[in-house]
């Protein structure tokens, strides 16, 4: 017998697409140390399973694993090149479809800050929608 499909109710609706880059690599020089991508997906699926323990949304998405390339204007002989973990995906519908963007864009900001505090980053990329912005670190006042 032959499997049919049929649109799922409540699952179509506007498309909401993000993407957190955020390197692989300690520090801005070339002998920093590298993470494996597997600790930046742990980072994630830990924030995911504590959100979703206390009953509050969370975005889930796909990992991979890419390459950033780039040229020094100045001529320095920093590295040219740096390995980046990259989370992408979309608030469903039937899943998310709930959240506002501004709940949205918070999620992701907190997403990519457990992740860079993970990986011992500067400066963490995403993308939501048509907006982008940048996230860098901040030392927080002892409390």
């Amino acid at each position: 017998m032959m499997k049919s499909f049929r649109l799922l109710p409540a699952s179509e609706g506007r498309r909401r697409e993000f993407k957190i880059t955020l390197g692989l690599r300690t520090g801005y020089g070339p002998a920093g140390r590298i993470y494996d991508l597997e600790e930046a997906v742990r980072a994630a699926h830990r924030w995911m399973t504590e959100r979703a323990a206390r009953g509050e949304p969370f975005l889930s998405g796909m990992f991979t694993r890419g390459e950033v390339v780039y040229a020094d204007p100045e001529g320095g002989a920093s590295s040219h090149r740096e390995p980046v973990a990259i989370f992408t995906g979309e608030v469903l519908p039937q899943y998310a479809g709930d959240l506002d963007d501004r709940t949205v864009r918070e999620l992701l900001d907190e997403l990519a800050g457990e992740m860079g505090r993970a990986l011992e980053q500067e400066e963490i990329h995403i993308a939501y929608g048509d907006r982008t912005w940048t996230l860098t670190a901040g030392r927080q006042p002892n409390r």
